[in-house]
């Protein structure tokens, strides 16, 4: 259950350290979402898709357990790619910036770490966030 958090400083309390932003740029955001989920916290960005081809969503899990698993019908296997478990899921039923949804999972500096992509990502993009989250 997602219980809503007061901010950057409520998930590294919760944490008991930095929540870990990834340091690459992301896309304009229209507003942020910080929540309790789980043991740790999740960061979401609710990303301006008024542009065509604009992805709509990225989220991110930190926490010293691995995040509660997310039911995603008609989801592809598991793969893993450089330390990192990617899969992803059609969502025909969301809009077009939010689909697909692509999850990345995988552990660092003793965090279970998960981000989870709505909208026309590009794995390159994905990757590289992935990388820049310290």
């Amino acid at each position: 259950m997602h219980q809503p958090l007061e901010g950057i400083a409520a998930a590294d309390a919760r944490l008991g350290r930095p929540f870990p932003l990834p340091e690459t740029p992301l896309p304009l955001a229209r507003w942020v979402e910080v929540t309790a989920v789980g043991a740790g916290a999740e960061v979401a960005w609710n990303l301006d898709d008024s542009r065509g081809g604009a992805p709509g969503r990225l989220a991110i899990y930190a926490g010293p357990a691995p995040p509660p698993p997310r039911d995603l019908p008609n989801a592809t296997p598991p793969e893993a790619r450089d330390g990192v478990v990617w899969r992803s899921a059609p969502l025909p039923e969301a809009q077009p910036s939010l689909r697909p949804v692509r999850e990345l999972s995988w552990t660092a500096g003793g965090l279970h770490l998960r981000i989870t992509a709505q909208g026309p990502w590009d794995d390159a993009a994905l990757a590289a966030i992935a990388a820049s989250i310290p």
